[in-house]
């Protein structure tokens, strides 16, 4: 599966002359495209409620969209995952501007560290964290507001193009104090 969005599904039990109003569930899913996550929503109600898609109907498929993309912010993911062992949970932390791109770090990760396949991946709840909540490691170095990225292996290059060689007798100084 490529690049995940967040998608609003709402859907409810098809009307019977017993029940004209059914209960109508909202549910927010992570899918490549809206037809998967139609699919998911009917994978989830199944095991949750006594519905599938024959007897149900699907009201709404909107996707939702980060409120500010240009503000790189903590989120914490909590899931449950089918390994060839057994089902596990985990909490997960990641930095993004969007949500969608933590959870395709999530997806990544889970699939290099641990070979979970997407399909056995379930994501329980998101939220976003506040640099002082932050737990793991990984992130926390990240936190840090003096953050400096030093550039190693610079090599300084004359000003004007008539002033360059293309050979030089010398090896280029590429540690700069």
């Amino acid at each position: 599966m490529g690049g995940f969005k967040l998608y609003q599904v709402i859907g409810r039990k098809a009307p019977t002359a017993l029940d004209p109003e059914p209960e109508v569930y909202r549910m927010k899913l992570f899918a490549p495209n809206e037809v998967v996550a139609r699919s998911r929503f009917w994978y989830f109600m199944h095991q949750y409620r006594k519905m599938k898609k024959t007897t149900g109907e699907i009201l709404d498929v909107n996707e939702l969209r980060e409120k500010n993309p240009n503000i790189v912010k903590n989120y914490a993911i909590w899931l449950r995952y089918n390994s060839r062992s057994g089902t596990h949970n985990m909490y997960r932390e990641y930095r993004d501007l969007k949500l969608t791109g933590a959870v395709n770090q999530l997806y990544s990760e889970m699939a290099s560290r641990h070979r979970a396949r997407p399909r056995s991946i379930q994501i329980i709840r998101t939220a976003q964290v506040a640099d002082a909540d932050v737990k793991r490691a990984s992130t926390l170095q990240f936190v840090k507001s003096d953050l400096k990225f030093p550039l190693p292996h610079r090599i300084p290059r004359n000003s004007h193009k008539k002033l360059r060689a293309t050979f030089l007798a010398k090896r280029p100084t590429t540690f700069l104090h």
